[in-house]
């Protein structure tokens, strides 16, 4: 089976699989891959929650131009922004589920944080294609037959956070390994520490 994705059902034929420099498993990778049959724009918003003083999905997968819902599920209020190029805003202190969700008009990567709770980290994949995957728990993503090129993310890749690694896909071959080379998870891991360590602010 196909693992998260964006498009309509394709027939999977090409098994990837991605490790970190240890060849440790690498779940929650994103993979994107280009092609050029233009598909329909996905109108569905998508939900961010906040749950357990925690973003629930810790990883959102969307298309460029789709919009995104912020509800609170907490008891306390929260106050959602980002500093991301790809889509800078805030939802100012706030309980229950604004009235109007966000647009996320331009591809790349949404760094989440709360303003009053620093420890809460989220990220939102924002997609040119809508032929999408995520990594499983073995590292592993099942692509379309049609797969040429591709690209890949993870959140904690030592690459800029930003940027999405490019792969081809060789000629003939219906496996592929790949490695990404990643930084040792920090223990609070907070919205501050995910910025220093990625722009040396």
């Amino acid at each position: 089976m196909c693992f998260i994705s964006l498009a309509a059902a394709h027939v999977c034929a090409k098994t990837l699989q991605i490790t970190d420099q240890n060849g440790q498993p690498l779940p929650g990778a994103v993979v994107e891959v280009e092609h050029d049959v233009a598909m329909a724009a996905d109108t569905t918003i998508a939900v961010m929650d906040q749950v357990g003083k925690r973003f629930s999905p810790r990883l959102l997968t969307i298309n460029k131009g789709q919009a995104v819902r912020f509800p609170n599920s907490d008891d306390i209020r929260h106050h959602v922004y980002s500093f991301s190029k790809t889509k800078p805003f805030e939802l100012k202190l706030y309980a229950g589920t604004p009235k109007a969700p966000i647009n996320f008009e331009q591809s790349g990567i949404v760094v989440l944080g709360c303003n009053i709770h620093d420890s809460m980290v989220g990220y939102i994949y924002v997609a040119d294609s809508q032929s999408v995957y995520v990594s499983n728990a073995l590292g592993n993503i099942e692509l379309p037959d049609f797969t040429q090129r591709y690209t890949v993310w993870h959140e904690r890749q030592t690459r800029d956070i930003s940027e999405r690694i490019e792969f081809n896909w060789p000629i003939r071959q219906r496996h592929q390994k790949i490695i990404i080379t990643t930084s040792v998870p920090l223990p609070r891991n907070t919205f501050g520490e995910v910025f220093k360590e990625h722009h040396g602010h």
